[in-house]
């Protein structure tokens, strides 16, 4: 799945692109030349921590890009889609270090957080070695994995939606529970207070509605006087509206002896008749305003007074009275008709725990059974790997009184190196060649599933040789049959399985005054030359020539 790794002004490489097959790459070459250089430039390509130390000296800054296939449906293109990210297929992740310490990231070109890129990564490959702590040392993982070898992907989401039904189920009746109790507790005071408001009956923008009719009627008494007067004038005994239409039919009479002097006069006259009598028209509607009743200022003064008086007894703006009665009917009816809601939501709860139960409970047994295969097959790995008498075991503990959205299990892996010593957690009990050895037997019996499509294993042979190196290699080939392998090794019974061989070595440059480290594919003579300094060290011997031949055609076999 891996295409191509290009690095770029890192320590002793200027300029380095490799390519990888599919299958078992090995990378091996002389101690120094430049073997941890490469996995750190990997990891950092990964999203692994920044060091400035990675820069070449004298540049400026140096970078790493990892270039991947991606198929439709694998976990690191659902991260890219999470992070509004483009999924074209192809993934490249490239991780920019400058001299400073500074580290910048992107995936196909654009700018991402390194939690982003370290999520992909982690996705994408997998990197084992001695003293790695990240992926099946890690026991967060180890439920996943037992779940992943047992084909428990449905049965754990069909779980976590019963986890979430369960969840909301209770969080729906605590809320009506809280809401009972606090009702509950405040009865009296909620069910006086309902009634009162009740038969007050207030009403939004009421306050002001009175207030205004209350001014307006005890204006108009004031005024009241004044607009009879104006009445009297303009339109009762003293009203000139009379004299001024005779007039007006005297003039019209003499019209036809002098129309030019007489009609402009009537036209003006008869304005001002008009506009009287619109005036007394204004004049009768305002005494009618201004004639109330005097019970009616009392009812008002009255309404007011209760108003203002209920908004200060429960401490609410008078135009908030009404929704305040509608809260405390609520409330009095969430205490009348709570207790059959309650028993609906109790009913609901239940019964959501119980199928939450009753699944959990299935998958736990489940998750036994499991362990006892995924026992049974990696302990069947140990004893070619020099670990025959070590046994492996999955810890699954059960507790229903701390359920998850996962399950009611805690899984572990433990291993026991020895005959009579106490067995414990894989990471704490076995030393670093006997926990490389048990993470590859792992590996090969999870396969591809759990698993990241690409796998590199950090020289897992240190310490081991001949029969045991041999069932290193043979299983890490079974394993690059399903996902893509690369390993750092010494072991020429390992290198002698590989696909595809790479060498790892430091040329001298500008007349030795600096080394640069170089990667080059091994063709098939160079290759058993390489397996042959492997086996007879810095002299290499016509045996050793042959004893490789004779580890590349068993390899082959």
């Amino acid at each position: 799945m891996l295409a191509r790794l290009s690095i770029r002004d890192i320590v002793l490489i200027e300029r380095l692109d490799i390519e990888f097959s599919r299958g078992l790459a090995v990378l091996t070459g002389e101690t120094g030349a430049g073997k941890s250089i490469l996995l750190d430039a990997f990891a950092l390509a990964l999203g692994g921590r920044g060091d400035a130390g990675l820069v070449r000296h004298g540049a400026e800054q140096g970078q790493v890009t990892a270039m991947f296939d991606v198929p439709k449906g694998h976990p690191a293109a659902g991260i890219l889609a999470e992070n509004g990210l483009d999924d074209t297929g192809e993934m490249i992740l490239r991780r920019v270090q400058l001299a400073d310490g500074r580290t910048r990231a992107f995936i196909n070109d654009q700018a991402i957080s390194v939690q982003t890129l370290k999520a992909v990564g982690a996705a994408l490959v997998e990197i084992h070695g001695q003293h790695d702590e990240r992926a099946l040392v890690d026991a967060s993982t180890h439920r996943q994995l037992l779940d992943a070898f047992a084909g428990h992907e449905k049965d754990v989401a069909a779980l976590e939606a019963l986890w979430d039904i369960r969840r909301t189920a209770n969080a729906d009746l605590d809320e009506h529970r809280a809401g009972m109790e606090r009702a509950a507790r405040e009865a009296d005071y909620l069910r006086h207070a309902s009634q009162e408001l009740k038969t007050l009956a207030p009403k939004e923008g009421e306050e002001t509605e009175l207030a205004g009719r209350r001014t307006t009627m005890m204006q108009g008494e004031k005024i009241a006087t004044d607009l009879r007067e104006a009445q009297e004038a303009i339109g009762g005994s003293h009203s000139p509206v009379a004299s001024l239409s005779a007039a007006v039919r005297r003039l019209e009479r003499r019209a036809a002896n002098a129309p030019a002097l007489i009609e402009p006069a009537v036209k003006a006259i008869d304005i001002a008749i008009n506009a009287l009598e619109e005036a007394d028209q204004h004049l009768n509607a305002a005494l009618a305003a201004t004639d109330f009743d005097p019970a009616e200022l009392e009812r008002i003064e009255e309404r007011l007074f209760a108003l203002r008086a209920a908004s200060r007894k429960y401490s609410t703006p008078v135009d908030l009275l009404a929704a305040l009665a509608a809260q405390y009917a609520g409330d009095v009816a969430l205490i009348d008709a709570g207790a059959d809601q309650l028993k609906k939501l109790e009913a609901a709860a239940g019964e959501a725990d119980k199928r939450y139960a009753a699944a959990a409970a299935k998958l736990s047994a489940a998750r036994t059974k499991a362990a006892e295969k995924l026992n049974k097959a990696v302990n069947a790995e140990l004893a070619p790997l020099k670990l025959e008498r070590a046994k492996f075991m999955t810890q699954v503990e059960s507790s229903a009184a701390a359920p998850g959205p996962q399950g009611i299990d805690r899984v572990e892996f433990w291993v026991q190196t020895n005959p009579g010593t106490k067995p414990g957690p894989m990471m704490k009990v076995a030393s670093g060649g006997e926990l490389s050895r048990f993470l590859l037997a792992l590996k090969v019996v999870l396969a591809d599933r759990g698993s990241a499509p690409t796998l590199v294993f950090d020289e897992i042979d240190t310490g081991v040789g001949g029969a045991v190196a041999d069932a290193i290699g043979s299983r890490l080939a079974r394993l690059a049959g399903k996902v893509q392998v690369m390993a750092v090794t010494h072991a020429p019974q390992v290198a002698a399985r590989a696909s595809q061989h790479l060498l790892i070595s430091k040329d001298a440059l500008d007349k030795g005054k600096r080394v640069a480290t170089r990667v080059n594919a091994l063709a098939a003579d160079h290759r058993r030359e390489e397996i042959a300094r492997m086996l007879a060290g810095a002299e290499i011997t016509a045996e050793a020539r042959a004893a490789a031949e004779r580890l590349l055609r068993a390899a082959t076999a």
